[in-house]
């Protein structure tokens, strides 16, 4: 695979670049997505949680939903730490020497990336509902509010990023596909002349329809010895 790239990457063995690993589109948009996570997560984790002054137990900002906090921070826990697994096989990949371990690497990125944006998708609808459907009279003092709306915003945000993950795979998945089948089927031509059976052109070798020596054909036509007649007509 000289000269060849399979699914993004070149030949295995190459050394490891960091300027341009940092230059890729992949991984601009797994960072993003990773600093996303971690807003998302600590926006929920620090202000989404407040009480009134007449109570002790505090609630969700979202409507005192529970359900929308808990979604909330364990999407963005988990999402960070999907981005910090990504990041890693993308600096191992191009030591991948299998095409077919490339091909699985691949297809997982473009499985997990759609995932996630449609989960970014649920949990932005779900937020935003929430937080509109949130009474003033249980918050008097607005805490929290820009948390909240930082959450539901980079939520909206990781939709496009992780969908921008997955389209890139699969311009990857394309292009790999492509240069894995021409480096199987194609054949080197010198090895497939040397794999035909030799024929010689010598006259020793070749036989006559009849089974004979081609030499032992050619002189009895011309020395009258081969049993030639001649016909009169």
């Amino acid at each position: 695979m000289d000269g060849m790239q399979a699914y993004g990457a070149g030949k295995a063995g190459g050394a490891f670049d960091p300027v341009t690993f940092l230059q890729q589109p992949q991984t601009v948009l797994r960072i993003v997505s990773w600093l996303f996570s971690i807003v998302i997560f600590g926006c929920i984790a620090n202000e989404g949680y407040i009480n009134s002054p007449k109570e002790v137990e505090e609630h969700c900002i979202f409507n005192r939903n529970q359900n929308a906090c808990n979604y909330g921070v364990f999407m963005g826990s988990m999402a960070f730490l999907c981005c910090v697994a990504f990041l890693a096989l993308d600096v191992y990949f191009p030591q991948i020497s299998s095409v077919k371990d490339r091909k699985k690497a691949v297809l997982a990125d473009i499985g997990v990336s759609a995932f996630w944006s449609f989960m970014w998708f649920v949990g932005f609808c779900f937020l935003a509902n929430q937080w509109q459907m949130a009474k003033q009279e249980e918050n008097p003092l607005r805490e929290g509010g820009d948390a909240a709306r930082a959450a539901i915003t980079f939520s909206f945000f990781s939709i496009f990023t992780w969908a921008g993950q997955s389209f890139l795979a699969f311009q990857r998945y394309k292009l790999g596909a492509d240069s894995a089948l021409f480096s199987q089927d194609y054949t080197d031509p010198s090895q497939d002349a040397a794999g035909a059976p030799y024929t010689s052109l010598g006259g020793d070798d070749m036989e006559s329809p009849g089974g004979g020596g081609g030499q032992a054909n050619s002189d009895g036509a011309f020395d009258g010895t081969s049993g030639y007649q001649r016909q009169d007509y």
